[in-house]
């Protein structure tokens, strides 16, 4: 099924620049969220017609409602997605479309980049389809400009075409997801609906109610300095102390040597003089217990090298960011099943598997609203690699038409 002015919108939205800020204190963290709010979204869903069309200031979300023309359909089901791009270089984007590609390199632009199937052997999916990437000196947008772009193109199709029966339909666009704040201040008694979903997915088929649950750590470490040449026995180095906290974290436990239901502790940041340091870690795991133990652990060495030294010089801060969905979503899988009836009657295969990493869906689902996640369409997605695949787009068009008239 084709769908009228979902290329045009998607490239439309990438070209506008709404980078979030993850120094800034407001919400949203960027003047630019709000603009593309206001200016661009919002004149869009009022051309369409749709009811109680309203953008809350504190929290940055623009909502609409679609209300049912069915009285027998009785669910009220949400659409959300976020307009914030990664910590990508997001100005001045100019996306490529590549016709019916053909299987062989595609350069990106004149940077010298490219798009070449022996590193990303993904490409080999697409063959025949019509592609949309960067020109390799931003990022391209699709996480999650596409899912925008799907959302509003189902809602114009379904005002176009009052002959498909729907149930009330809700849709929100919120800001700083990648950043992971945007959901903090989200409004459940406002947007008022059974179950919704992110569509904020990549590949066809993804669908996803497992996240990881989430914590940060902050670690200062306050050393000692001294001239090197008199040191022995009076200089404590702080940068040695991260060193050493950080070798004493499980050596295999790290992103790039896990994958599956496997949890990790990541090194984002390491900086610092020999007075003091700094480290950020985020931690993840799928279970509980051996995310609490994880947590632990780092408590544990702090506390181990405070003792050692006979006073602080090790101040930690862990803070808890979200949890897995799953145990709220596996109370009531209707939303889930729902979801893998409609793509089975689209011929599309359920991808079915935890999301290694976290989506707005899991913050949403523990205020009340059981939230997973669609596949939206984007590969390689937060740098110049970036892709999707305009059939995807449009098959991610065709669940969400499936979901809400679903009987």
């Amino acid at each position: 099924m084709a769908y009228d002015l979902l290329l045009e919108r998607f490239l439309r939205y990438v070209k506008i620049n709404t980078r979030s800020d993850e120094n800034a204190t407001r919400t949203p963290t960027t003047q630019s969220q709000v603009d593309f709010a206001l200016k661009v979204l919002k004149p869009e869903l009022e051309e369409l017609g749709l009811s109680n069309i309203h953008y809350l200031e504190s929290n940055g979300y623009l909502v609409a409602t679609l209300p049912a023309n069915d009285d027998q359909l009785t669910r009220k089901i949400g659409f959300i997605s976020h307009m914030d791009t990664a910590d990508f270089n997001a100005e001045g984007v100019s996306p490529q479309v590549i016709d019916s590609y053909d299987g062989g390199v595609i350069p990106l632009g004149s940077s010298g980049y490219s798009l070449d199937p022996t590193d990303f052997p993904n490409l080999n999916n697409y063959l025949g389809q019509t592609l949309i990437t960067t020109d390799g000196t931003t990022l391209l947008g699709a996480d999650d400009k596409s899912g925008i772009a799907e959302i509003i193109t189902a809602l114009a199709y379904l005002k176009a075409h009052p002959e498909i029966k729907h149930c009330e339909i809700r849709v929100g666009f919120g800001p700083d997801e990648e950043i992971g704040i945007g959901a903090d201040k989200f409004d459940v008694e406002d947007f008022d609906v059974d179950f919704a979903y992110t569509v904020d997915g990549g590949p066809l088929g993804e669908l996803q109610y497992e996240t990881f649950s989430a914590a940060g750590a902050e670690l200062t470490f306050h050393g000692r300095n001294v001239h090197p040449g008199t040191a022995k026995d009076q200089m404590v180095n702080a940068l040695q102390l991260a060193i050493d906290f950080h070798n004493q974290l499980p050596e295999k436990e790290r992103p790039e040597l896990t994958d599956g239901y496997q949890g990790f502790n990541h090194l984002q940041t390491m900086t610092g003089t020999v007075e003091e340091a700094k480290s950020s870690y985020i931690i993840r795991d799928f279970e509980t217990e051996s995310f609490e133990n994880r947590k632990a652990t780092f408590q544990e060495i702090a506390d181990q090298m405070n003792q050692t030294y006979g006073q602080t010089r090790v101040d930690l801060v862990l803070k808890d960011q979200y949890y897995n969905m799953r145990q709220v979503i596996e109370k009531d899988m209707t939303p889930v099943e729902l979801a893998k009836e409609v793509m089975e009657d689209l011929d599309i295969t359920p991808v079915i598997e935890p999301i290694r990493g976290g989506t707005d869906g899991s913050k949403i689902s523990f205020m009340g609203i059981p939230t997973p996640n669609l596949f939206a369409g984007g590969e390689n997605m937060h740098g110049r690699y970036e892709f999707v695949s305009l059939q995807t787009m449009e098959k991610a068009v065709d669940v969400i038409l499936g979901i809400v008239s679903k009987p």
